[in-house]
């Protein structure tokens, strides 16, 4: 247990988006799920809120007054070839179970970065690399461990408690502390993906192509488009450098033949800057998003769209565009539909099925133009507002109480709150997207 005061504190209260103040009563390290389960009772038995965080990549508000329960030293990875599924720790990054799942011939459905930690990105739904082939991560959990309000460890499943998996799969980190995982991996070696840059100039030809391309797509393709600001980091490809540009993400789960004609129409859009896109090992994917991986102060908000009409775009240029002098470092469009609108063989409490695209917009909180940033950010997202169907929780950025509950219709929101009173009737798991 760490206390202010305490050196090592610092580390243990780290999180990717810094804009937010970690000032917890103490901070408990973990070691195994007997130590999450110990820290809740003595939090539940002095009516304390409790948090917890994993890799640090799940802050949406700050965490203070709370004691903060770090389960990153819950590390192990178990895959079965046989089952085709993984067993992990709360604490298990992506990258840890690509690498283990690779010498059997499989892979997770990891999002956009394998940075990000297993257990933040499946509660709240993961929209990955695959998506409209599999569908979302949360659809593939097999098993749950969890410590609830009570301090009591819990296997959950569809058997032994199907109402609390149904809500914990999609509701977050509402109904307790996750120690352990269990989901199912799919049988894909390689792709055909990569990134294609685009110069900011041809963002209407790039982004109106976009829109009518995705409809001719097979599921077996998932895309994305984004509009970057990047800095002028060496780091970046010199093309990119401080410049603004448009980034078409792919891949493609079939042969390089047909996702090279499947890519077609985009490659002759524009003139490319880079294209990256090729036949690659899965253990490679992260090579698609390019997604930054060092900290820094974020504002960022989210929302779904039933529709991506020719209006839609012309609106989100306007505010974020090429002609736009804005503090928005990205904004993110992604595809759906597919299987990621089809029920999970065993359902869920996912949110954003009838989705058509997703809309995410970010900006950084640094320089002179830091204190801009919400507006511009809110800009966005209220540019495509009359195409909006909700959000997806993960790309909700923060949120009040009210703004979380929206997302389900009446009925599942109603059975997320009955799980809810049932395991937490005191509500000390409320920090982050919380029902309440």
């Amino acid at each position: 247990m760490l206390v202010p005061g305490d050196p090592a504190l610092a580390d243990g209260t780290a999180a990717f988006n810094t804009a937010w103040p970690v000032r917890p009563i103490a901070v408990v390290a973990a070691a195994d799920e007997a130590d999450v389960a110990a820290a809740v009772r003595w939090a539940a038995a002095r009516r304390l809120p409790v948090a917890v965080q994993a890799t640090g990549h799940g802050l949406v508000a700050p965490v203070e007054d709370a004691v903060l329960v770090t389960t990153s030293r819950l590390s192990h990875v178990r895959v079965d070839p046989v089952s085709r599924t993984a067993r992990v720790g709360a604490g298990v990054r992506w990258a840890q179970v690509i690498e283990a799942a690779a010498p059997h011939g499989l892979a997770p459905l990891n999002g956009s970065t394998s940075h990000v930690g297993v257990a933040g990105y499946t509660l709240g739904g993961g929209l990955g690399l695959m998506a409209r082939r599999y569908g979302f991560a949360a659809d593939h959990v097999r098993r749950l461990r969890l410590v609830t309000a009570d301090g009591a460890i819990r296997e959950v499943d569809a058997t032994t408690d199907p109402e609390l998996f149904w809500a914990v799969r999609g509701g977050k980190g509402d109904f307790g502390i996750v120690t352990e995982i269990e989901f199912g991996l799919v049988p894909v070696t390689t792709l055909y993906g990569g990134g294609v840059y685009f110069p900011g100039q041809a963002a209407a030809e790039v982004l109106h192509a976009y829109r009518q391309w995705v409809e001719t797509l097979p599921e077996d393709t998932t895309t994305s488009v984004g509009l970057l600001r990047l800095p002028p980091d060496p780091a970046l490809p010199e093309p990119l450098r401080g410049r603004f540009v448009v980034h078409l993400r792919y891949a493609h789960l079939g042969s390089a033949e047909e996702g090279a004609a499947l890519l077609a129409p985009m490659r002759s859009a524009a003139p490319r800057l880079i294209d990256s896109v090729g036949e690659m090992p899965y253990t490679a994917v992260d090579s698609i998003y390019m997604d930054p991986t060092d900290p820094m102060p974020c504002h960022d908000r989210g929302t779904a769209l039933s529709a991506l009409p020719a209006e839609a775009v012309d609106r989100l240029l306007a505010v974020a565009g090429p002609g736009a002098d804005v503090p928005v470092a990205m904004v993110d469009i992604r595809h759906m539909g597919g299987a990621l609108a089809r029920p999970a063989a065993v359902p869920n409490a996912v949110a954003g099925r009838d989705a058509a695209f997703s809309v995410y917009a970010l900006g950084v909180l640094l320089g002179p133009a830091a204190g801009a940033v919400p507006a511009a950010v809110g800009a966005v997202i209220d540019a495509v507002a009359p195409w909006s169907s909700g959000s997806l929780i993960n790309f909700l950025g923060p949120a009040d109480r009210e703004r979380v509950r929206s997302l389900w219709p009446e009925a599942d929101l109603a059975r997320l709150l009955a799980a809810k009173r049932r395991v937490d009737p005191y509500g000390i798991f409320t920090t982050g997207h919380s029902i309440g």
